[in-house]
């Protein structure tokens, strides 16, 4: 389980007061996940030793996988037995086969149904197979099974970024029923990863009303990483509206929101503590408290007064410390050692107040990038620097990355290989059988093995481009190709032993000064995420081992195109200049299979290159503004201390 870092945030009733609905917020989304699979298992069995059923509404998608991960575990270690269960599945796409990889039948199938013993009766998914004109019929004969079963006991929910509770979407009246629906172009945007690509993801829809989901007798809505929080905030603290249909739960008496801390993160009591209840002041959140209060009143953190914290709930703050000009002077200071155009340090100079060592010098750096162009999109700056200053640089490529390439990069290659070695038989039956197999593709099918190798060529090749214009030697590039990630789908294997093998002997081989490595955990099945847990486990095993080189090294986590850290949690901030800015594109675009457009584009549709200069750019103008230098663009980094 990946260790998380959580504010001082309060619990007690004051401190909830903008909260219209229960919300319970865990370490992680592991912990959350445990404490609803147990609230499950202890309903079935109570049912069971009244001879009765239990009538589970339940969600598919990546946010409840753990609770079911969890229920496998307890029939199979602890006898839990399903017998008793009836169960009612939220919505599924239209039209859909149930043996299509992306059919919700087969997802609960697969992520409960086959390992336990439910009785197949007793499951119900709406039916993505039928004729559009017995579509309504079905889902009143849906209302009525549900009716029959004695209702919803228990209803599984997750949230969209629309709001949207099952696929009911904005618009979606409170007292809807099971119906066919289109779907918004965000919900179909999220989903087009799995569908590998936005024209392959259905406009349509079978869903559970609002006012199937309310009529249920007890609702859990589940909600992991910081992707979430916007909504989730929304959705707790807003005003009810079809807008956001997820905001209709506060009228449900018996309605829990489980929460992990990343996705709670909007919450007033978790951003804002200040604004409802007496705080316990540490320097983390005096910190965060001062830069929101410059942010908010537009006003450089020197300019601060006594009075702008009394009128916004920090007057025992003051009290505390002596006057608004201690505080604004310590955290301007804490704020301006963050930032150094030293990214390895700076030697022969006092580094009392850096974030770096000055010495060894030149250190060795080791950047982790999950997939093939991670390290230049979201720390590009830096790795410039830290090659110009002189450091010994190493890339690792955590993954291949093949699925992230188009099929048609794969004929463009063999099509160029061909006319470079003329004649060549293999090579030309190589040709004819991608063309083949690529030809009768259907969307989502895996790859055959030579296709994801070959793509997987492509991006090698990409990145060592990449490396050779940042100055990094060919070979200090290490492409790990790590076991979790080959399945040639979007859905990844758990890490195993043999992920965290690599990575350890490829530590001990490099015995790094500093390590680079991922820090986005937005999603938490992530490619990203995965990764990192595999960087922290192996050094949890490595500190066991007694590893000297450890205790010389220090241990940087960026962020990805997608998000950034927050200012208040930035320990070093890396200036970048117009010129380094360029050098940083050109190098994002040796990775021309990525350029204009990306196979996973997530929910923003501009280019990689523009996401990480906008990104980069926003930082420096956010230091700007609490009274620091301007610069034309910065890189933010979060140290990990794992010792």
């Amino acid at each position: 389980m990946i260790p998380t870092t959580t504010l001082n945030y309060p619990i007690d009733e004051e401190s909830r007061k903008f909260e219209k609905t229960n919300t319970k917020i865990y370490q992680s989304s592991d912990e959350a996940s445990l404490r609803v699979a147990n609230e499950v298992a202890d309903l079935i069995k109570e049912r069971q030793k009244k001879g009765k059923n239990v009538v589970l509404g339940l969600a598919t998608g990546s946010t409840p996988t753990k609770v079911y991960e969890y229920l496998v575990k307890f029939h199979k270690e602890d006898g839990l037995s399903f017998k008793n269960v009836i169960t009612f599945n939220l919505d599924e796409y239209y039209p859909m086969e149930p043996d299509s990889i992306h059919s919700y039948v087969r997802f609960m199938n697969e992520h409960l149904f086959d390992h336990i013993d439910i009785k197949k009766k007793n499951i119900h998914i709406p039916d993505g197979t039928l004729d559009k004109e017995d579509v309504r019929e079905f889902c009143e004969a849906y209302e009525k099974k549900i009716d029959q079963a004695g209702g919803i006991d228990i209803q599984i929910l997750g949230i969209g970024r629309t709001g949207h509770i099952g696929f009911n979407e904005p618009g979606s009246s409170l007292k809807s029923k099971t119906r066919l629906v289109r779907l918004d172009r965000v919900t179909r945007l999220d989903a087009a990863s799995d569908f590998f690509g936005l024209e392959n993801v259905p406009i349509k829809a079978i869903t559970m009303g609002v006012g199937t989901i309310m009529a249920a007798k007890k609702i859990i809505l589940m909600a992991w990483g910081e992707g979430k929080s916007s909504i989730i905030q929304q959705s707790v603290e807003g005003k009810i509206k079809e807008s956001v249909p997820a905001t209709f739960l506060q009228h449900h008496e018996n309605c829990d929101f489980i929460l992990d801390t990343a996705s709670a993160s909007s919450l007033t009591r978790m951003s804002t503590p200040w604004l409802v209840t007496e705080c316990d002041w540490d320097d983390k959140l005096i910190k965060k408290a001062t830069l929101w209060l410059s942010e908010k009143l537009n006003k450089a953190i020197l300019k601060l007064t006594n009075e702008d914290y009394n009128e916004y709930g920090m007057g025992n703050l003051v009290a505390e410390v002596g006057s608004a000009e201690h505080i604004n002077l310590k955290v301007f200071n804490d704020l301006q050692s963050t930032i150094t155009g030293w990214p390895g340090g700076k030697p022969n100079t006092d580094d009392s107040r850096r974030p770096e060592r000055k010495s060894p010098y030149p250190k060795r750096t080791l950047i982790f990038s999950p997939h093939p162009d991670d390290d230049v999109i979201s720390m590009g700056g830096t790795l410039l620097r830290l090659v110009d200053q002189g450091h010994e640089v190493h890339v690792a490529y955590q993954t291949s990355g093949n699925i992230a390439v188009f099929d048609d990069e794969v004929i463009r290659f063999l099509d160029f290989a061909t006319d470079v070695q003329a004649n060549n038989q293999e090579l030309e039956n190589k040709l004819l059988e991608a063309r083949k197999f690529l030809s009768s593709k259907t969307p989502g099918q895996v790859d055959s093995p030579e296709i994801q190798k070959i793509k997987g060529f492509i991006r090698k090749g990409e990145a060592l481009a990449a490396c050779r214009y940042c100055g990094v030697e060919e070979k200090n590039a290490h492409f790990l190709n790590l076991p979790f990630y080959e399945t040639g789908a979007v859905k990844k294997k758990p890490h195993s032993e043999e992920d965290i093998k690599i990575t350890y002997d490829l530590l001990n081989e490099i015995k790094p000064h500093q390590i680079f490595a991922a820090g986005d955990l937005s999603d938490p099945h992530g490619t990203h995420r995965v990764c990192l847990e595999i960087i922290y486990q192996t050094l949890e095993r490595l500190v066991a081992d007694k590893a000297d080189w450890l205790d010389d090294c220090y241990v940087w986590l960026y962020r990805g195109a997608w998000q950034e850290w927050d200012i208040a949690d930035m320990e070093m901030a890396v200036p970048i200049g117009p010129m380094d800015m360029e050098r940083k594109k050109n190098a994002i675009f040796k990775h021309q299979s990525q350029k204009d457009a990306a196979m996973f584009p997530g929910n923003d549709e501009r280019e990689f290159w523009q996401r990480a200069e906008e990104r980069n750019k926003e930082t420096a103008i956010k230091y700007n503004s609490l009274g620091m230098a301007e610069y034309e663009a910065m890189e933010g980094f979060v140290r990990h201390k794992f010792m």
